[in-house]
């Protein structure tokens, strides 16, 4: 049975949402334990006693807020974060999952869980919708602010690994984020990972951001901080499209009429685009798993969060991650 440790008091709305979230992933899955780290008090209360046996509470009395240095964590060894992820790097938990500081949790899991072999950085990967009903993977969108060309190899390779691992693609088109699909496009950092990942049997050249819209491509490489502002701009445009339809909607009986209409697009549209429906993101290339939620996650985005996590274990993806890595080294340099 997989036992995920998971970030009780981590997210902006306290514990409520991610216990909720966690029984319902118990209602919907039995192939897994739950570690809840928390205050106990504040855990135990909620917890029915159907499911008294398949949940475990690690006490934890500290909690590192949001407007914390990431720094703070190493220090914090009574944190409910430092001790979730303890509990993977002690190999009491397979994966940990937390919607609380991103920025601790990404240091944490990288240090105190460790890098896979040949793995210089690990990397935050995250799903975009296309209008063609795939997903393209986005990494990396902001574990790493400043890269070096044989990172965002790795990171292609680490991507390509999830695609066939996760998202069950055969074989994953890699691409890397530039301002124009010829080589001869892009700063100093792309050229020279172009020259790095065009050894790679999948990578299919430079691509621009509308492509990964368009389902021309499933893996798409970039620097954290490209990646952090294309994922922020992303969901902004989202919202905006949705908060722009029903303003537009409203001021028009014909248009009320036609929304009525359009009801069953617009919803499968906002679950296109609703990042609950994805759980959170995972920080690829750790000795572990870890899933970093969205700060302000439901119920229903931690209960998906969790089922992410247990895929990614079950997937045994970090093995195949170190023997693509182990294959591919010569050309990294």
């Amino acid at each position: 049975m997989v036992q995920i440790a998971i970030d009780a008091m981590g997210g902006d709305f306290g514990p409520y949402p991610i216990i909720e979230g966690t029984l319902l992933a118990l209602k919907e899955n039995r192939s897994f334990k739950a570690i809840l780290v928390g205050k106990r008090e504040k855990i135990e209360e909620r917890i029915p006693p159907r499911f008294s046996e398949r949940v475990e509470i690690v006490n934890a009395e500290d909690v590192i807020s949001m407007d914390e240095p990431a720094t703070e964590a190493l220090k914090r060894r009574e944190s409910s974060i430092y001790k979730a992820v303890d509990l993977v790097r002690r190999k009491e938990a397979e994966a940990v999952v937390s919607a609380g500081h991103s920025g601790a949790t990404m240091s944490l899991a990288t240090l105190r869980i460790g890098r896979l072999h040949h793995v210089s950085r690990p990397a935050i990967a995250t799903l975009m919708p296309t209008y063609k009903g795939k997903k393209t993977l986005v990494l990396d969108v902001g574990a790493n602010v400043d890269c070096k060309p044989e990172h965002l190899f790795e990171f292609g390779i680490m991507g390509e690994a999830y695609a066939r691992a996760i998202m069950g693609v055969d074989a994953p088109r890699v691409g890397l984020l530039s301002n124009g699909e010829e080589e001869s496009k892009g700063n100093e950092l792309t050229k020279s990972a172009f020259k790095l990942l065009r050894n790679v049997p999948t990578f299919i050249g430079n691509v621009e951001g509308n492509n990964i819209f368009d389902a021309s491509v499933d893996v798409v490489v970039c620097d954290g901080f490209t990646g952090n502002i294309l994922l922020k701009t992303g969901e902004g445009v989202a919202d905006a499209i949705s908060k722009l339809m029903k303003k537009n909607i409203k001021r028009s009986p014909i248009s009320m009429a036609g929304a009525l209409m359009m009801k069953k697009v617009f919803r499968a549209l906002k679950k296109e685009i609703d990042y609950s429906e994805y759980g959170g993101a995972p920080l690829i290339g750790i000795k572990g798993c870890a899933i970093v939620s969205h700060g302000k996650s439901t119920p229903k985005a931690i209960k998906n969060a969790i089922f992410q996590a247990i895929n990614y274990v079950e997937s045994d993806i970090n093995r195949f991650i170190e023997e693509r890595l182990e294959e591919m080294a010569r050309y990294k340099g």
